[in-house]
Parts: structure tokens; sequence; C-alpha cells
């Protein structure tokens, strides 16, 4: 295989792709400022130079099903793998037992409702309409933590949401190949008793391999540091990989493992940990771009009109139906407030995930399933606009869009680290009562203090009598053990005003 693989690929083609693959990142690159601007999503903008560079555009021919889910399942773990190291504990703790039960029970509700629909309307076959509702159910880590970061949202909200995206990717795949193989003449298949006693074996293998390697690397890491920050980037990356192929070669979740051990990973206070975060999430940049570019390569824009209809229709009932009735099912047990559970109804989003499992039928050869592919597609690429250019707007409306927004900053340097020191950015919104307060009026804790205040386009250090101003972007410099209070010292003060914790006892945070 190698000596015709060097035989058939010359120097000279290996410039060609060079050439095409460093242009198409320099142009996926330039794409994010234009989505930060207009807040279209760059999945979109990464599936649409896919089709471009395709068999419609510049003729590049790919229809190779088993490659593309080889190599997105590839994407998915190292995207998995940097949201995990990226993903503060502290944020998601009180987030787990509800994000856990609904990426099981709110899956299994969700399936279920989609596939009656498809039953009912569309007239396909139970096991194939439960195949195409189990396939875009999964929530996308990519698409969720890339719309966190431009919505203020309560500390609940998002470690549900981030949760919920790390962990629904395993039990989705173990049913979806489950139902693909019952699909399948020829294949064997199980009663469903047994599927879920499988499933359940292999997420809990993969969650105890994933837990186990993540402390282990977590406590060689911190004794057998190298000097080169870079090294060391790349052994965490590698570790959380370990992870998944550990856990797919003795047949438990690969998915979950690498999640878990990447959270464990990312929140051991390990050495180098701005160098870490950079690194991981140019890592999970370019998994991102590789694969949506792929799977808009993958699609056929001469089949997808005729799916335009069924894709919005099953999209409607989907995000209208099926995820309002699993969020009730899965979060009324925790007294979410019927606010927000519609926001975590909406902000259900779907990415790359559904359309790497649309290949599963095709490549287990389940008869009359190529249809399946080109309705996610169209499904996701309409939705996912749908769902994320209203949703700061949704927030708003529903009132639970946080007033001012902190941060974390990734700031390189080896000072902090030895301090044990975070960097926060806090933005002023224009509905938060910090506006008009003096710093000193603030109140942090010991070992925190503003730094310095961007106003405009002027920046300057503020003294204690320092009036914040709507709008204002501030630097909020604080020790580890300093940073949760000064967060949360800064949002009462946000909601309720200067005399937050005088005429008010400070508010603690809706997940405590």
């Amino acid at each position: 295989m190698a000596a015709s693989a060097v035989a058939s690929f010359t120097t000279h083609d290996l410039a060609i792709v060079l050439f095409i693959g460093a242009l198409v990142l320099l142009v996926s690159v330039a794409a994010v400022r234009f989505a930060n601007r207009s807040g279209m999503p760059t999945l979109v903008l990464y599936l649409g130079i896919g089709l471009i560079m395709g068999e419609a555009g510049f003729g590049i021919g790919f229809e190779n099903p088993e490659l593309t889910q080889v190599l997105g399942y590839s994407a998915l773990a190292l995207i998995l793998a940097e949201g995990g190291i990226s993903t503060r504990w502290s944020s998601i703790r009180r987030s787990v037992a509800p994000a856990a039960l609904l990426a099981t029970l709110g899956v299994l509700v969700s399936v279920f409702v989609v596939g009656l629909f498809v039953v009912l309307f569309l007239g396909k076959s139970w096991t194939i309409a439960l195949l195409l509702g189990a396939i875009v159910t999964s929530t996308d880590a990519a698409a969720v933590f890339s719309v966190l970061k431009r919505i203020s949202l309560p500390r609940r909200l998002t470690g549900v949401l981030e949760a919920e995206s790390g962990f629904n990717d395993a039990p989705v795949v173990l049913l979806v190949v489950a139902l693909a193989d019952a699909a399948t003449p020829g294949r064997t298949a199980h009663a469903w008793w047994v599927v879920a006693l499988e499933a359940a074996g292999e997420l809990v293998g993969g969650a105890i391999i994933g837990l186990a390697l993540g402390f282990l690397f977590a406590w060689l890491s911190r004794r057998t540091v190298p000097g080169s920050s870079g090294l060391f980037s790349l052994g965490i990356l590698a570790a959380t990989i370990l992870a998944y192929a550990a856990a797919s070669l003795v047949h438990t979740s690969g998915f979950i493992a690498v999640y878990l051990a990447a959270l464990v990973l990312g929140n051991s206070n390990l050495p180098h940990r701005q160098a870490v975060h950079g690194f991981v999430q140019s890592v999970g940049w370019l998994a991102q771009i590789g694969l949506f570019v792929l799977l808009g390569l993958l699609a056929s824009p001469s089949r997808l009109g005729s799916q335009i209809v069924p894709a919005v229709v099953v999209g409607l009932v989907l995000l209208l139906i099926a995820r309002p009735l699993s969020v009730f099912a899965s979060l009324t047990w925790f007294r979410f407030p019927w606010r927000e559970q519609a926001f975590l109804s909406w902000a259900g989003l779907r990415g790359a995930v559904p359309v790497v499992l649309a290949t599963v039928p095709l490549t287990v050869g389940t008869p009359n399933t190529e249809w399946i592919f080109d309705l996610v597609f169209v499904l996701v690429l309409v939705f996912t606009l749908v769902q994320v250019m209203p949703m700061p707007w949704i927030a708003r409306t529903l009132g639970i869009a946080e007033a001012a927004q902190v941060v974390d900053l990734d700031v390189e340097a080896t000072p902090l680290e030895e301090l044990h020191a975070d960097v926060l950015q806090l933005t002023v919104g224009a509905t938060s009562r910090l506006a008009g307060v003096e710093i000193q009026e603030l109140r942090l804790p010991e070992g925190a203090n503003v730094t310095l205040i961007v106003r405009g386009e002027r920046g300057f250090v503020p003294g204690p009598r320092t009036v914040i101003r709507r709008g204002d972007q501030l630097l909020l410099v604080t020790t580890a053990r300093a940073r949760d209070l000064a967060v949360r010292r800064v949002r009462s003060v946000s909601r309720d005003g200067r005399m937050a914790g005088w005429s008010t006892p400070l508010r603690p945070e809706p997940d405590e």
C-alpha cells in the first residue's frame, strides 16, 4: 500500500494539495471576522466553502462516505477534547445531573417524537424513522461552544448547554449504529433491552477509562512537565486522544472518554495552562474547518433541492415539539423556570455531528437511506441560521441575558501561573446597574482589582473614585482564590446596584 501510494502521489500533487489546503484555511480564518460582525455562524460559511469547491462549483469530486465518517469521528474527538479542556468544572458542576439527564432521557424523548412524526407523515418504517430521529437529535459541541462565547447567560444555563453537548454524542452514536444495524439485512438485530444494556455498559466503561486516564496524566504531567510549553500542550492533547483510542479498542464509548479525560486535565491546575488552551483551541478550529468543508464536499447540490421541504418540516418538529418536550421531561425535576426551559429548547444547536452520523447508514449498507444524508445536511444548514441569528434577542426577551458579561482571557504569562492569578474581561451592558458605580463601591475581595478600563477608543488606569459607564470594558485581575467571589460580587452589583450586599443579601448564582 505504501509503495503504491508513493508511486501515485508525487511532489507535484503534494504542492497542489498544500496550495488548496492553505488557501481554504486562509479563507476560513478570514471568514471568522465576517461571521463575528454579521452574527452568521461559521458552520454555515465552512459548509458553503465545501459546496463551492465541490461538483457544482470548482468541480472537485468527492464521494466517499467511509472516509468522511473516519475523518469525522477524528475531528469530533478533537473538538470534544478542546471543549473539555476549555470548560471550567466550577461552571458546570451543578449542571452535570440535569445535563446528563438531558443527554439520555431527553435524547430518547426527541428520537421518539421525531420518529413518530416520520412514520405518520412521511410514511417510513419505524426503524428508519427512529434512525433519522437519532441522527438529528444530537446537539453539536462546536456550535454550542462558539455561540456561548457571544451571549452572556447565567452560569447554570451555560453549564447545562456545555455539559449536554459534551455528553450526548456518546449515547447518540451508539443509538444510531444500533438502529442502522437493525435496518440492514444480514446484520444481527438485538432486542431493545439488550441494546440498552450494551449502551449503558459502553457509556460507563468509557467514563471510567476517561476519568482514570485523565487523573493519571494530570498526576504525571505535574511531575514530569517539560520546559517547552508547546511540547507540553502536545502531550496533553495526545493524552485525551489516547483516552478515546483506549476506550474504543475495548468496545466502550470513546467520545465520553475523550471529553471526561479532557475535562479532568483542563481543571487540574496544570503548568502552561494558557499555552495548552491556546493550542487545543487552534486544533479545535482546524478540526471544525476541515470537517465542515469535507461535509460540504460530500454533499451534492443537485440532490439537496428535493429534501428542502421534508428537512424544514422535520426541523420544525424537532425545534418546536421534540426538543421542548425533551427539555421539559429532563429539567422539570431540577426546578428550571419556564423561561430557562424555553431558551434551552431553542438553543439545542445542530452542527457537524448529525451530518457525520448521517453517513453511518451509508457505510453500514442500510438500503434506501441515501436521502437521509441530504435531508440532514439541509436541516442543519437551515436551522443553524434560524436558531443562531435571533438567539441574543431571544435571551434578552426572555429576561435571562446577563447585563454584564465576564469572560476569561487567555494571557500567556508565566508570572500569572506562579501567582495563581486569572485575568477577566468585564463588559458593561446597556441594562447593567454597574453604570454609575465607582470602582471602590464594587467592594471586590482582597486579591482582586480593576486594573484597566477601555472606554471607546481610549484606555486608562482607574482610581478608586472612577465611575463606570455603560459600554465600558474592564480588565479584572484576581487571584485564583478570590476569583469566584469577585465574579459573584460583580454580577450581584450588575443586577442589584451598588447596594448589593448591604440593602439586599449578596445574591448567589442561580445554580447555587
